[in-house]
């Protein structure tokens, strides 16, 4: 009997080994990450208690800047409007699979956020382009109980598409999910883009460069010729002279067509998401585009539409560098405006897509008028 016991002692310390280990694992405290506060676009504070990993992002645009910046497998939901036709939509094209996605509303931007739609998905964290003000932001998080962090695309002009406001909500997005790879790759293609337009052309000679109108620009809506911008980006950020600069307006102006008679601009450029509108006011009018100098040289070319559900900025860029190339040919040399928009939407989506866009709305080139 003495020998069994002592045979057993053996085991009873292992056992009481193993059963001390296990409190003391019990015990120690798990692993925890520290809390990541983000000041979001209106200029909240907002705290998550870790890192994002499952998303949506609401309100014109907004998708868009977290394709160019998140992770894709965290999106849960889109809206509705990210849905359908997606014709305009290069991140949509490249990524329809976003579309398979749970509806949370039905977007647009006359539509307020669905709290109920969205809690249906239940997300760590909402990117909102609707919140425009700090109350905004707030009510929708009181809604739904889920942190929301507001996103915007800025001002206008350059800024709307190389800008500051632009970048910081794609550093925001980064921050949240804590992985800035792909937005601070984003940043990095915005601040290159803008400094290769300016450099090719900010030493050209302004008595040499040829006068520019772009026309059929989208505003709420399609328009013909008369629908245009002043301080418009594109033309901006490879220095050229807008005609349309003269009225010291900013943004869209519906101008008198006779106006544009007065200006008879070298080069005119038709927004290919109003050029059916155009050309449907040419087959009425056409003593009227045929007074137009551009028209009788043969200077009159299309662009990609980039304003759809708010700024395509691969699409913006891709037609800054075609209109460069277009109006000073000798500065953009070494450029294919095919090649370079296929480069820039790879950068931006990692994927090619002109050739989707060509079909959709007709591709880079000039426009001839019967």
């Amino acid at each position: 009997m003495k020998q069994s016991f002592k045979k057993l002692i053996p085991l009873f310390i292992l056992i009481s080994i193993v059963l001390t280990a296990c409190a003391t694992t019990a015990q120690a405290p798990a692993e925890t990450t520290d809390p990541i506060t983000i000041t979001d676009a209106v200029g909240r504070e907002v705290t998550l208690t870790e890192p994002a990993d499952s998303v949506v992002a609401i309100g014109p645009g907004a998708l868009r800047l977290y394709v160019y910046a998140g992770n894709l497998d965290y999106i849960v939901g889109v809206e509705q409007m990210e849905t359908g036709n997606v014709s305009g939509k290069p991140y949509m094209l490249a990524n329809p699979q976003l579309a398979e996605l749970p509806i949370i509303g039905q977007g647009g931007p006359n539509n307020a956020p669905d709290a109920e739609a969205i809690l249906t998905v239940a997300p760590d964290v909402i990117f909102s382009t609707y919140a425009t003000d700090p109350a905004t932001a707030d009510e929708l998080q009181k809604q739904t109980g889920i942190p929301v962090i507001a996103l915007s695309y800025g001002g206008f002009g350059i800024t709307s598409i190389f800008g500051e406001t632009i970048q910081n909500s794609l550093s925001i997005i980064g921050q949240t999910i804590a992985d800035p790879t792909q937005a601070d790759q984003t940043i990095a293609l915005l601040q290159s883009a803008h400094d290769d337009l300016m450099a090719r052309t900010t030493d050209i000679a302004q008595e040499t460069k040829p006068t520019v109108y772009i026309g059929g620009l989208g505003s709420r809506g399609a328009h013909g010729i008369e629908s245009t911008q002043g301080q418009y980006a594109l033309l901006d950020v490879i220095n050229a002279i807008n005609v349309v600069d003269e009225t010291e307006q900013a943004g869209s102006i519906m101008i008198d067509k006779e106006k544009l008679l007065e200006w008879n601009p070298d080069f005119i450029f038709i927004d290919q998401g109003g050029f059916a509108s155009v050309q449907e006011d040419q087959q009425k009018n056409p003593e009227f585009y045929q007074a137009l100098a551009a028209i009788q040289n043969g200077n009159v070319y299309s662009q990609l539409p980039y304003n759809y559900y708010s700024t395509n900025l691969d699409t913006a860029i891709a037609d800054a560098y075609y209109l460069g190339k277009t109006i000073y040919p000798d500065a953009f040399a070494d450029i294919d405006p095919i090649e370079k928009a296929d480069e820039i939407y790879t950068a931006f989506l990692g994927t090619p897509v002109y050739q989707q866009m060509a079909e959709n709305f007709g591709g880079f080139g000039p426009i001839e008028f019967e």
